[in-house]
């Protein structure tokens, strides 16, 4: 999520929700703190917002053994 000035990024990590910061500080957060951020920004409260979304497989792929 972020402006032309920002980049703020979002992710779940092993203990609950990650935000990293424009200026690359990193915030534990529960889920309903994620949405309070997102929510308003994707209503358009907060105009002039981009967003992208990336999915990352975190499942560890390989052949198994036997």
């Amino acid at each position: 999520m972020g402006t032309k000035n920002f980049t703020e990024t979002y992710f779940r990590g092993k203990d609950g929700w990650v935000k990293i910061s424009a200026r690359g500080k990193k915030f534990q957060m529960t889920a309903e703190q994620f949405l309070n951020h997102l929510l308003p920004a994707v209503a358009g409260v907060k105009p002039c917002q981009t967003w992208r979304i990336e999915y990352k497989n975190q499942k560890k792929s390989g052949v198994a053994k036997k």
